[in-house]
Order: C-alpha cells, then structure tokens, then sequence
C-alpha cells in the first residue's frame, strides 16, 4: 500500500470489538498481526514453554504463576540458570516485540507494546471501548454465559489487564492520556470504525495510496 512502515498497537476493553479491528487494520495496510502471536516468539526467545506464556498472559504475577507449574513447562536450563524476577517474563515478551517490530509494517494486541516501543516515531497507539450493553452481549456469546457470569468475566479480565499495564508502564490502562486516539465502536460499529482508524492513521503519517 505503501512505502512507510507504522507499527499500531492496539489497546481494548474486553467485548469491544478491539482484536477484529485490528485484524482489519493488518488487512488494509498488508501487516503482520501479533496478538498471542506474541507469546509463541517469546517462548522461543526464552526458552520457556509457550503454555507458561499463556498461563501468564497479561499478568503480573510472574513468580507466584510460575512455582504452581509442572516442570514440562520450564526447560532444565533455564530452571535453573535463569534469575527469576517479577519483570522477567515482561522482558521476554518486550524482546520480541521489539524484534518484530525493527522492520516496522506491524499491529500489536495489548501486552503493552505502546510502552515497549514508545522510543519508535512511527508508532500509533489506539484504545478501543464500547458501550457495556454491547461489551457484555459480546462477551455472552462468546461463552455462552448469562448476564451477570459475563460482566464477572469482563470485571475480573479488565482488572488484571490494568493492573500489568499500569505495573509495567507507569500509565493509566483506557486512560485517553495514554493514547494516541480512543474510540467506541458502539457509535460507528466494526467496519465504519477501522475506516476511521484507517484514516486517521494515513492523515497522521502522510501516506499515500
């Protein structure tokens, strides 16, 4: 589509809608999308298992996660000659995030890439809300839940996504201050807001088609 390569991370409220846009996003600029992507990099750049990745996924709690694990989940290397600490498995992920994202023409999902490559000029940092109606229907036929099983489900995720990007970043997870732009899909829907975002990031950067 074009010459300059921006990397758009995307930050989103659980039922927004955010993992699809920015799939949509990857397909209109030609980029590579990282979501859990992510962990499967990391857990061959650390030696780890992707499942203790997954297990940790977006949480902070690194250590107290990692002595209620199996040993198939840890080689015998790094068991042992690794020194553990309650930032190692942040690092392992920054690390391929900044790996993938040397060439640039990338979008990233959350796991707080915005904080991890804010050294970068060519990085649009996105958040992505939704009115809670809508946030918890989502999330109900994902699981096929009631009502109240779906907003817990939203509670409990949403408190563990702010609490390791606001540990991790010093910033303030949904927080507009933190972002480039903040958008709700509830206002436009899923398509029509890709094609703002779109847009915005073409003006942002200058371009051309």
């Amino acid at each position: 589509m074009q010459d300059k390569k921006i990397i758009i991370n995307i930050g989103r409220q659980l039922g927004s809608g955010g993992c699809r846009i920015a799939k949509m996003l990857a397909d209109d600029f030609g980029y590579n999308l990282y979501d859990k992507e992510i962990l499967n990099l990391a857990a061959k750049e650390s030696g780890f298992s992707e499942a203790f990745f997954e297990q940790n996924d977006e949480q902070k709690g690194f250590l107290k996660s990692l002595f209620h694990l199996h040993a198939p989940h840890i080689s015998d290397n790094n068991f042992y000659n690794s020194r553990f600490s309650q930032e190692s498995l942040f690092q392992f992920q920054s690390d391929a995030i900044r790996k993938v994202a040397k060439d640039g023409g990338c979008v990233f999902v959350g796991r707080c890439a915005d904080y991890v490559l804010r050294d970068l000029d060519h990085v649009v940092n996105i958040f992505i809300t939704a009115n809670m109606e809508e946030r918890i229907q989502a999330v109900r036929e994902r699981h096929q839940c009631d009502e109240e099983t779906a907003r817990k489900i939203i509670n409990s995720k949403e408190n563990a996504r702010s609490s390791y990007y606001n540990y991790y970043t010093g910033k303030k997870w949904g927080n507009a201050e933190s972002y480039d732009i903040c958008v709700n899909t509830s206002l436009l829907g899923l398509e029509e807001t890709a094609r703002f975002l779109k847009t915005f990031i073409v003006k942002r950067f200058k371009i051309e088609d």
